[in-house]
C-alpha cells in the first residue's frame, strides 16, 4: 500500500474551488496524474458517479473505473476505483474555507500486491509530488 496526502491554501472561495475539483471533465486542467477519460465523464460528480479514467504515475498509465463512494457538496468526495492487476486506488478531494480564501486537501490510497517496499515508497514519494503539482496548478486555475 501506498498513502500520500497534501494540501493547499488557495485564495478563492471553497465554492469556486468545488466547482473546479467536483466537475471531473475539468480533470485535465489541473490534475497531473490525469492522461485522458475513456468515456465523456459527468460535469458534476454525485453519489454513485462512474467514470472510466486513464491515470499515470511514475510513468505507468493504469485505467482506473472510478466510482464515488462518498459525497458532501460543498465539502469532500471519494473516489475509488480498481485498475489493471487489480490495482485498488481511492482519492479523497476536500475543500474548507480558511481566513480569505480556502485550503484544498487531496488523500490518496494505492493499494496493489506489487505496490510493498521500495515499490511502495516510490509511488509515495512520486504522488506527493504529483498531489503537489496539481493543487499548485488548481490554485493557478482558481485565482
Amino acid at each position: 500500500m501506498a498513502l500520500a496526502s497534501a494540501s493547499k491554501e488557495i485564495a478563492a472561495t471553497p465554492d469556486k474551488v468545488w466547482a473546479i475539483l467536483a466537475d471531473p471533465s475539468r480533470n485535465a486542467e489541473w490534475n497531473t496524474m490525469h492522461t485522458k477519460w475513456k468515456d465523456e465523464p459527468p460535469t458534476q460528480v454525485s453519489q454513485g458517479s462512474t467514470m472510466n479514467e486513464i491515470l499515470s504515475i511514475m510513468g505507468m498509465p493504469n485505467t482506473i473505473t472510478w466510482t464515488v463512494t462518498e459525497y458532501d457538496a460543498p465539502k469532500t468526495f471519494t473516489i475509488s476505483g480498481v485498475g489493471m492487476a487489480n490495482a485498488k486506488v481511492t482519492f479523497t478531494l476536500s475543500v474548507q474555507a480558511h481566513d480569505a480564501g480556502s485550503v484544498t486537501r487531496i488523500d490518496a490510497e494505492f493499494i496493489s500486491q506489487m505496490m510493498v517496499g521500495a515499490i511502495g515508497k516510490a509511488i509515495e514519494r512520486t504522488a506527493l509530488k504529483e498531489l503537489d503539482a496539481s493543487l499548485e496548478r488548481l490554485a493557478a486555475l482558481v485565482a
